[in-house]
């Protein structure tokens, strides 16, 4: 199929990139640094891709850049930019929207705050204790779930280079609700308390960068599973938490 990555030098963005290579599609790269793009891929896969540098807050040049791409992986920001963030996001979004040829399969970033807290109608980052930028995915979610697009939101939590397992442990992906074992009475903990019990969990949200690209490019077709969902992964035995 015929991607393009925003932000495809970024930490995702770039194993996105390089994977989707591998798996035989048609890769474009919109970056505004392409001598990172070189420096990170080598020539030789560079070779293989096709590469826009322009600006990304730019609507004219993202709209330019969709033409021909039936997938788009937006990759590019960060919650720590703030309303910059925001702008980047809705900006894509918009140029999806309205091009005639683009179909409308979108894969977001988020992160883990974004998912259900099992037995409960809350999520991470309305809890105390969060930080306030991850309310910026709150933002972009809602965004999200205004368009007719058909899009999906990738909620990892903290992405790390690899991870080594036993055996018996497997990468276990949900929608909607967090990824691991939570026991039914933290619906009767308080919203600081849950809080806590969550950030003592954290730790066992840590996926690969690798696993999260694999996820999105498994799942690019209309109308998946994923369709207009929040997606959670993170390794797990059957061992139920207690």
């Amino acid at each position: 199929m015929k991607i393009i990555v925003f932000g495809a030098t970024g930490n995702t963005g770039r194993r996105v990139l390089a994977q989707g290579v591998k798996m035989g599609h048609e890769m474009t790269a919109f970056v505004r640094n392409p001598e990172k793009l070189y420096e990170q891929q080598g020539e030789h896969l560079v070779q293989h891709v096709k590469v826009i540098v322009r600006d990304i807050m730019d609507p004219e040049s993202v709209y330019e850049a969709l033409s021909n791409q039936e997938v788009a992986i937006i990759a590019a920001g960060n919650a720590g930019q703030g309303e910059e963030f925001v702008r980047i996001v809705d900006n894509i979004v918009s140029q999806c929207e309205i091009h005639p040829s683009f179909p409308g399969r979108v894969w977001l970033i988020g992160g883990a705050g974004l998912l259900d807290i099992p037995y409960t109608d809350l999520i991470g980052n309305n809890l105390p204790g969060f930080p306030p930028m991850y309310k910026n995915h709150n933002r972009n979610l809602e965004r999200l779930r205004q368009t007719q697009l058909d899009w999906s939101v990738m909620c990892p939590g903290t992405m790390v280079d690899s991870i080594e397992h036993p055996a018996p442990v497997r990468l276990h992906v949900t929608t909607e609700t967090l990824p691991v074992a939570i026991p039914e009475t933290i619906k009767e903990f308080s919203e600081a308390d849950m809080a806590g019990y969550l950030f003592s969990r954290f730790q066992e949200l840590d996926v690969a960068y690798e696993e999260v690209a694999n996820c999105m490019l498994n799942h690019i077709e209309l109308a998946g599973p994923f369709k207009r969902k929040r997606v959670g992964l993170a390794y797990r035995s059957d061992i139920p938490v207690c």
